[in-house]
């Protein structure tokens, strides 16, 4: 559809976009990226073909920019400028209606149905339908964003260039307006070529990115490549984090700020534990990087507070979510920054232990009931009822965690849970068998993001060696805990 070669384009004689190369095919959403002074609104300019080139050439569907007569080519291409500095009067459906000239024939241009159809549905699409009475100037500036949405739209173009069309957008409107080139691209086959600042959006809908550094190409390829944090760390000059995005297959980039914590390597240890008839608690003097399956802070997330509460072994799990979210408010714990877990286990059962080697040192506490133990690769034979965890693990580890190392840590932790399981010689009841865990267990991994670094946490690494000698000892001693409270005469 478009294909841009060896492209250079600049104002008086001075370069700003120099030896350009890329292609944009028919139906795609091709953003162009770059910090202020890239180049990337001269090289949308060109694309335009408002501004001329001085090196290079750009072609639409074969033929060179410069061959198509101004009018044949409006047919072809709308563009939304960053700023629309219109200052006239005109009605939301007369601007929107200016989209419709380049389709208009003869001397006296009349509006017909057919435009007056096209008009109507721009501005459905853009949400303006019910603004086409009020005047342009009295709009605010991202109602006048969607006006100049419409009128590109209405003009039926193959190809629409953008220039930070969120701009002025608040974030349900970015949304819905993305969402909706995104739908045209998909449904017509029509081309977006579209400026962002915001490089998560740009990921989330745009199926390949140009990444522009002093008016040259970095590279041009799909998110995943382009958002590498090499190249954003040294485009744009800042250092950031590149994640996957928790429900697309798209990469997301976060900001890392230079800012740093008071550092205080043994932030993990006893004297922030608190055992209490109803809970066991740990208030932790940092924020800590945590992984765990807890009722409430489940998956990854940072929270200073981990809570265990203590629930009857008949407890109703019905609503347990929006249950513990009440029972932290009123124990003075703010959800949002606490992971929450549930035991029928009695908290006088808890052990706990802190463990050294070198330079390493984790903190782990566990209650374990094993009264419903069974055995995972036998269970679909006995299916259970939920009921509350029993067997919880907490680890906390002094240092900072890749996400690879907490994967690991959570399988070093789990066998070497399972392990103590088999010295304890508990089995699950209905089979027979040597039993692997509880129907309900739960566990945390957290990480206190201060001293040595933790690529991995596999049994080979000193860490994974630590976990699983922490684990294994204190869930031994949780399970004779319980059972020596169990066998004791009432």
């Amino acid at each position: 559809m478009l294909k841009v070669q060896g492209l250079s384009v600049g104002y008086d004689e001075k370069a700003i976009v120099e030896k350009i190369d890329f292609h944009v095919d028919t139906g795609e959403f091709f953003g162009i990226l770059g910090p202020n002074g890239s180049g990337k609104t001269t090289l949308l300019k060109a694309l335009s073909g408002v501004l001329s080139h001085t090196a290079g050439k750009i072609t639409l569907n074969g033929k060179n920019l410069s061959e198509y007569a101004a009018k044949e080519l409006a047919k072809l291409i709308a563009v939304l400028p960053q700023n629309s500095s219109h200052s006239f009067s005109y009605s939301v459906k007369e601007t929107v209606m200016l989209g419709r000239y380049p389709h208009q024939q003869g001397l006296f241009k009349s509006i017909s149905s057919h435009d007056e159809d096209i008009v109507f549905e721009a501005m459905t699409q853009t949400g303006v339908e019910g603004l086409h009475h009020r005047k342009l100037d009295e709009l605010s500036g991202g109602e006048k964003q969607r006006v100049f949405l419409a009128q590109a739209l209405a003009q039926e173009p193959r190809v629409i260039l953008l220039d930070e069309p969120t701009n002025h957008l608040d974030l349900s409107f970015q949304k819905s307006l993305l969402e909706l080139l995104k739908k045209q691209t998909k449904e017509r086959n029509l081309t977006v070529v579209s400026i962002f600042h915001d490089l998560n959006l740009a990921s989330l809908y745009c199926d390949r990115l140009l990444l522009l550094q002093n008016g040259r190409s970095r590279v041009v390829d799909h998110p995943e490549e382009v958002l590498k944090e090499q190249h954003i760390k040294e485009v744009y000059g800042t250092e950031v984090h590149k994640q996957a995005h928790p429900h697309v297959a798209k990469p997301q980039i976060v900001i890392l700020p230079d800012v740093k914590a008071e550092e205080n390597h043994l932030a993990a240890g006893e004297k922030y534990l608190n055992i209490a008839p109803e809970t066991i608690t740990y208030k932790s003097p940092v924020p800590m990087k945590c992984m765990s399956s807890g009722v409430i802070g489940s998956g990854f997330g940072w929270f200073k507070n981990v809570v265990n509460r203590h629930v009857s072994p008949h407890y109703n799990c019905t609503d347990y979510k929006s249950d513990m979210i009440k029972f932290l408010k009123e124990s003075e714990f703010d959800p949002s920054f606490t992971v929450g877990m549930m035991t029928a286990v009695n908290m006088e059962d808890v052990e706990y232990g802190t463990y050294r080697f070198n330079e390493h040192s984790i903190f782990v506490v566990v209650t374990a009931g094993v009264g419903n133990a069974v055995d995972v690769t036998e269970s679909e034979m006995s299916p259970q009822e939920i009921k509350p965890g029993t067997i919880n693990t907490w680890v906390i580890i002094n240092g900072k965690l890749s996400d690879e190392a907490f994967i690991e840590a959570l399988v070093t932790s789990t066998e070497a849970k399972v392990r103590a399981m088999q010295d304890q010689k508990v089995y699950d009841r209905r089979t027979g068998t040597l039993a692997t865990g509880t129907p309900t267990d739960s566990i945390l991994i957290a990480s206190t993001h201060q001293g040595t670094d933790y690529p991995f946490a596999g049994s080979i690494t000193p860490l994974g060696r630590l976990i699983g000698k922490g684990v294994f000892q204190v869930t031994k001693n949780a399970i004779e805990s319980y059972r020596n409270r169990m066998n004791k005469p009432n």
